[in-house]
């Protein structure tokens, strides 16, 4: 004889909430063709898992934001000119971000250094006109609103 079977309760659980980024996060650029990762500096002295949290400003191209490989968009004066001199098949170059702002929308409740930090669901534009988006956080126990 053993003892009766008791079932959890169904737990119904909101939105997942986001994670905080940090040094080493995945990225992806919807016209890149390889990911890439965020360079977080350890100027605000903030960690998680020893890793440098970052903010919504770490967008700088080529320090916080490196290479996604070969780049295939047509607003790209490289990728226009080899695609134009190919008579007119599409023709990707080497990536050399161009993220000129801020992450957005960033964590308003949770600041770093007076900045806001940047969670998992924040992207940034290139002026090529790709998004970058945050398909890894570097690290999976941080939540923040």
């Amino acid at each position: 004889m053993g003892l009766p079977s008791v079932e959890a309760p169904y737990v119904t659980r909101g939105p997942a909430m986001a994670l905080q980024v940090v040094n080493s996060a995945q990225l992806l650029c919807s016209f890149g063709t390889s990911p890439s990762n965020l360079t977080v500096l350890p100027l605000n002295r903030t960690s998680v898992d020893n890793q440098p949290e970052a903010t919504i400003q770490d967008f700088v191209p080529m320090v916080n934001v490196l290479p996604f490989g070969m780049c295939v968009s047509p607003s790209n004066p490289q990728v226009a000119a080899a695609t134009a001199a190919a008579m007119g098949v599409l023709t990707p170059q080497p990536c050399l971000p161009a993220t000129a702002s801020p992450w957005a929308p960033g964590c308003a409740t949770v600041t770093i250094a007076g900045q806001p930090a940047l969670d998992s669901i924040s992207s940034c534009t290139c002026l090529w006109g790709g998004v970058v988006s945050i398909p890894n956080p570097g690290q999976q126990t941080v939540e923040i609103p």
